[in-house]
């Protein structure tokens, strides 16, 4: 049943995670799961949950060192981890056959998890999820390990001293908002500022990521293994990206050619947050992908 009611915050665990996620209501529904990208939080698709939760069950998680997740204890973030979040929710709240909406870090992870257990997804939406392109600089199996696991050690440690950086104000905070991302409205960046701090016991504010979210794990499925997995994927797919952003088209980097049921959408004036730049556009193309035959 839908309700007037905003979204209800609940919590599920996972490797003794306690892990957040909003509940949109209207459970006879199809589910469809919002997962937001890195250093984000799941607030982040209120504007997207509020429209489709008229006709989806919407579910949109912290993943694990974001929002209102836990932290892992040991500050290390694997693909491996964020996957079987992914796996857990679905599976313990029976969501299968399920639609996903995800953004950057959550494309891939979804984009994965769709190769991997193709028969529990319906449709997946993904917003550059397909990480960086070819040629452009990533962690690859082409580098030395010694030189990875060097990398990384060296890169850990330094985050190991960072503190987190604290506003004097949420204004202080607000406005920071506003220079990640030119294309937000004030009410835009001002929501995404509330649901995204945290107040510290002097009055300060700091945002809710674990800064050891910000690396990279020196290994991780190769770039032929993950070209598998999304050659696995069978259910209808979508690719969006925004023309101002740093992601490629990938109708002609070739990483479509991996597909088999995929098409591409590219979003004129948006940057990398195309379902905050252009939220109309996003929503009448993402609900006629939804409703295609």
């Amino acid at each position: 049943m839908l309700t007037d009611s905003g979204p209800t915050s609940r919590v599920y665990f996972c490797q003794r995670l306690r892990l957040h996620y909003v509940d949109w209501g209207n459970l006879d529904a199809p589910p469809l799961i919002l997962l937001h990208g890195g250093r984000d939080h799941c607030r982040n698709w209120d504007w997207v949950a509020a429209d489709l939760r008229r006709d989806y069950h919407v579910i949109a998680p912290d993943l694990r060192g974001h929002g209102d997740s836990a932290w892992s204890a040991s500050g290390h973030y694997t693909m491996a981890n964020h996957i079987y979040d992914l796996a857990q929710l679905i599976h313990q709240q029976k969501l299968a056959p399920v639609t996903i909406i995800a953004h950057s870090l959550g494309g891939n992870i979804a984009l994965r998890y769709s190769g991997i257990y193709p028969e529990n997804v319906q449709r997946i939406v993904a917003i550059e999820g397909l990480g960086p392109g070819p040629g452009q600089d990533a962690v690859s199996d082409h580098k030395p390990i010694a030189e990875r696991m060097r990398y990384w050690i060296d890169a850990q440690r330094a985050l190991s001293g960072r503190q987190p950086r604290r506003y004097p104000t949420m204004e202080a905070a607000y406005a920071r908002m506003q220079e990640e991302n030119k294309h937000l409205t004030p009410e835009q960046a001002r929501h995404l500022t509330q649901y995204g701090v945290n107040q510290n016991e002097d009055g300060t504010y700091s945002w809710k990521f674990d800064h050891y979210v910000r690396l990279w794990p020196p290994y991780d499925m190769t770039r032929e293994a993950i070209a598998e997995l999304w050659g696995s994927i069978t259910c209808p797919t979508l690719l969006v990206y925004g023309t101002e952003s740093w992601a490629k088209n990938p109708a002609e980097d070739g990483r479509l050619a991996y597909f088999n049921n995929a098409s591409v959408l590219a979003v004129e004036k948006a940057g990398h947050w195309v379902h905050h730049d252009q939220l109309d556009f996003f929503l009448t193309r993402v609900r006629a992908f939804l409703s295609a035959a």
